[in-house]
């Protein structure tokens, strides 16, 4: 066999799975076989846009949320071997796996460039699932917004938007002792798997006003003679131009705001009330450095309730359906090679 399948946008709205060349490993790469990898928002994102920014005329490999065994490597390449179990860092050796660059993971095998140059295979326990390992790269981006906040155990958190990097963040909140967690979205299921992963509360913001509801979840806080929310934290992973603006306008003095949505268009914010309730307002984008953070958290806590459907390869274009349907679920799962496992 020397063809396979692979998942490439061709223009907005248009996804195939096109035939393409198996990959050889150069000098410096490794040949990984794809196990798993989930369907990203930004890869939803991509779709509609018809790439990275836009149509560019030529196909874009999509897919960078994945584990697999390493199958091949270059001559150059030490301390990696065939047999290995491995997630895959899809920004390491600026590869930019399926962000743009010229690989992608959903296909059967991939070439992962310049494994000589940076960690970007890490070693995964053999008690790790490859399912849930390929939830290392979503973990970290939920993680790493947390880690932004400087969330301690006993504080009280909201987080809006409960796709899978709000889950992440809900789980990572929950894992770091924050019982008081309340998740906000539009959806029921994913406000349900927020519950299983350790928010006290879900909100619907469809079924009535959410800050009476949060203020009543999380005590209040008054700033300058008007009522606020006692929230010290707040994750907004759900891309909504009107959240920050909320946050600001109804947060308690001090509160921290960790941003880690994609918000295309700027955001009105208040300046003034930035300034007056001293609220730090947060960036977070990627994953901590050390990727063991993740590793070891999957191992330790149980987070298969992010994955709520399975498909295969062949049946890219219902998975990504899914994945474009923020009601059916949270983490699409695309399962390549079940021989892998």
């Amino acid at each position: 066999m020397t063809q396979q399948l692979q998942a490439q946008i061709h223009a907005p709205d248009d996804v195939r799975l096109d035939s393409v060349v198996l990959p050889e490993p150069g000098p410096h790469d490794a040949v990984v076989r794809v196990a798993a990898c989930g369907i990203c928002g930004s890869d939803v994102g991509y779709l509609k846009l018809g790439g990275m920014m836009g149509p560019t005329g030529t196909p874009m490999p999509i897919g960078h949320e994945f584990s697999g065994t390493v199958e091949a490597v270059g001559r150059e390449v030490q301390g990696v071997l065939p047999g290995d179990r491995v997630v895959v860092d899809p920004q390491g050796a600026a590869n930019q796996i399926g962000n743009g660059g010229t690989e992608g993971a959903f296909t059967p095998r991939i070439l992962v460039r310049n494994v000589t140059e940076g960690r970007c295979l890490i070693p995964i326990p053999d008690s790790l699932p490859f399912e849930l390992a390929a939830l290392a790269e979503p973990l970290g981006v939920g993680m790493q917004a947390v880690n932004r906040s400087r969330a301690q155990a006993g504080e009280k958190a909201v987080v809006f938007g409960a796709g899978p990097i709000g889950l992440a963040a809900v789980a990572t909140l929950h894992q770091r002792g924050i019982e008081e967690i309340v998740a906000v979205d539009f959806s029921n299921t994913r406000l349900s798997v927020a519950r299983e992963l350790g928010a006290a509360h879900g909100f619907n913001p469809a079924e009535g006003k959410i800050w009476p509801r949060i203020r009543e979840a999380h005590g209040e806080s008054e700033v300058y003679g008007n009522p606020a929310a006692a929230t010290e934290i707040y994750i907004e992973a759900s891309g909504a131009p009107d959240v920050i603006p909320e946050i600001i306008g109804r947060a308690c003095s001090g509160a921290r705001v960790s941003v880690v949505a994609l918000h295309r268009q700027e955001v009105p914010i208040s300046f003034l009330n930035v300034m007056m309730k001293e609220i730090e307002l947060i960036g977070s984008i990627a994953q901590p450095p050390n990727w063991d953070d993740m590793l070891e958290m999957l191992v330790a806590c149980d987070l298969a309730p992010m994955i709520t459907h399975h498909f295969e390869l062949e049946r890219f274009g219902e998975a990504m359906a899914v994945a474009q349907d923020p009601d059916a679920g949270a983490k699409v799962m695309i399962h390549m090679d079940s021989e892998t496992d």
